[in-house]
């Protein structure tokens, strides 16, 4: 009897979630263009079958435009996917392909290897491409340490830069500050954020970093990540130059943009187009203007700021956030090329795409800062319990890939139980006959 009901149980169908994703994409629709140069329209997508994080299920494949090839080194190796982290923020965002809500418009075609489009405010994710797929940040990591470290920190404070603020790559993204030279805290962070200053997120992270200095900030850093809910991202520079182990996705990119832009005084130096870096007498050292780097700022109306990256990994990185008619939206990609559309225009380009949505026109949301840690084990949004083993995770996803899964767990549970009363039963009555009475 119980092993019936155990063969019973092991043949409850599960269909994979995102197998109903071609009911999310309507025929495609040319995005209104906007102030930027908008990227030809998607031809509608039609649903395929990949290898997709979810173990076999159908994804739709991302609207794409064709790059130039390019000689670049190999990409690191992502560590493995785990079950959970896919579906933070919603079942249909554990999908290597596209989502978008049903009716939409299609998207713009950009050589973003991943993306994703978010409102601010509501924390809706409007759609996305990849959204949890592992890909390396570059300079956007940017944004995880002024996320860390922009409450932590006096911006009027004066301090003084070291010569281990400066070993930095030979030819990577610097503002000019010199060792032994006294700066604003705020003038750090108009460096990192206007010209991405390596020697300045070095300079901050080890500010912030307590005792352990720069490697504390770091570690802060990644505190700071899983307090978010960005399960998939780990620091290992400050700064975002490659390193080995260090990856994020553009769903954790959009959680730690959303923190970013909360704070007024991140909005205010996101919107710098020019600052001057104060004159170091005592080393002899000349004053200079920078301007910022980020040009959704100058060409997009109603731009909030952002941040650009690009490192050989990483190829081109982009966060952008814009607001119009009260809404405020951000977008998060990575490994673009910058032909046909530069990394901002590309931005720019889904900014558009998501301002034709209707409000409520959703696949998933934001999670919430401390969300996850306060999640019920096994909830939905849950990050994987430390105790879990591989088989318990795996097991449980395929579970969730069911529709009406819990219906169909609840299901087998009762005939189990069941099973196992039947069971009893007849062993006791066996055993009350063969024993004396008391």
């Amino acid at each position: 009897m119980v092993a019936s009901v155990v063969l019973a149980i092991a043949m409850i169908p599960a269909t994979a979630r995102s197998a109903t994703l071609t009911e999310g994409v309507a025929a495609g629709v040319p995005a209104t263009a906007g102030s930027a140069p908008a990227a030809p329209a998607a031809a509608p997508p039609t649903a395929g079958v990949a290898p997709g994080a979810t173990g076999g299920a159908a994804a739709l494949p991302c609207p794409r435009a064709v790059a130039p090839k390019v000689k670049r080194s190999p990409r690191p190796t992502p560590p493995p996917s785990t079950p959970e982290h896919l579906v933070v923020g919603g079942d249909a965002l554990a999908t290597p392909g596209l989502v978008v809500p049903p009716n939409a418009p299609a998207p713009p075609r950009v050589t973003a290897t991943s993306w994703l489009v978010a409102d601010l405010d509501s924390g809706e994710v409007l759609g996305g491409c990849g959204p949890h797929e592992y890909a390396t940040p570059a300079s956007v990591q940017k944004l995880l340490l002024a996320a860390t470290m922009l409450p932590r920190l006096d911006p009027d404070a004066v301090v003084t830069v070291t010569r281990e603020d400066l070993d930095i790559a030979p030819g990577s993204s610097a503002v000019g500050l010199l060792a032994g030279g006294r700066y604003p805290v705020r003038t750090l962070w108009l460096g990192l954020l206007l010209q991405s200053g390596n020697e300045a997120a070095n300079a901050l992270a080890r500010l912030g970093g307590g005792p352990d200095g720069a490697a504390g900030g770091v570690r802060a850093m990644n505190e700071e990540a899983r307090r978010l809910g960005a399960l998939q991202t780990r620091a290992v520079t400050p700064s975002g130059l490659d390193a080995a182990g260090q990856f994020t996705s553009a769903y954790d990119l959009a959680l730690i943009a959303r923190a970013c832009f909360a704070d007024p005084t991140f909005r205010r130096y996101a919107l710098t187009e020019r600052t001057r870096i104060p004159a170091q007498k005592a080393l002899r050292g000349k004053g200079f203007e920078i301007q910022n780097e980020n040009q959704l700022i100058y060409r997009y109306p109603g731009a909030l700021g952002g941040k650009t990256g690009f490192t050989d990994y990483a190829r081109h990185t982009y966060v952008g956030a814009a607001e119009r008619d009260g809404r405020r939206l951000v977008v998060t990609l990575l490994g673009a090329e910058p032909r046909p559309l530069r990394g901002w225009e590309q931005g720019a380009a889904l900014l558009d795409w998501g301002f034709t949505l209707p409000r409520g026109a959703t696949v998933g949301r934001l999670v919430e800062p401390g969300e996850l840690d306060a999640s019920p084990s096994g909830g939905p949004d849950a990050p994987p319990s430390a105790d879990a083993s591989p088989a318990q995770a795996s097991a449980s996803a395929g579970l969730d890939d069911a529709p009406g899964a819990g219906t169909l767990v609840a299901s087998a549970i009762g005939l189990v139980a069941i099973g196992l009363a039947v069971v009893a039963a007849r062993r006791g009555r066996a055993s009350s006959s063969s024993r004396p009475a008391r």
